[in-house]
């Protein structure tokens, strides 16, 4: 099995001793994207449609650095910091990203630092005849 560790410039840098994803077995397995603007280095936002935006944007580039989309997404884990506050307006950004049909997902109460929103995906690379 090859695994392939990827880390690109547009999407925020990790920040600890992780890769932003990892190519292995045909799947994409992505860290956990949060909201932080990759020009900048901040969260961008103070609300949770904006933060979940900003998280869709980094996830986005880290697809198509790949050749992939959120069509391709298999499974995704969400963690709110206030799921009871966020889950409906956070549902309704997200959601707005996929055309095709959903992906798995399980969505969960957090405890995060400065964030409202993370999300990590599974993605499946397309087949190959």
């Amino acid at each position: 099995m090859t695994v392939r560790r990827i880390n690109i410039a547009n999407a925020p840098a990790p920040g600890g001793a992780y890769s932003q994803a990892v190519a292995a077995n045909g799947f994409l397995y992505t860290a956990g994207t949060v909201p932080v603007d990759p020009a900048t280095g901040k969260v961008a936002g103070t609300d949770v449609a904006a933060q979940t935006e900003q998280v869709m944007r980094n996830l986005r580039a880290l697809l198509e650095s790949e050749g992939l989309g959120f069509a391709d997404v298999v499974k995704a884990t969400v963690h709110l910091t206030d799921i009871e506050r966020d889950f409906a307006e956070f549902n309704r950004v997200y959601k707005s990203h996929f055309t095709g049909g959903l992906p798995a997902r399980t969505t969960v109460g957090s405890a995060m630092l400065n964030i409202l929103v993370e999300i990590d995906l599974v993605v499946a690379y397309p087949e190959t005849a």
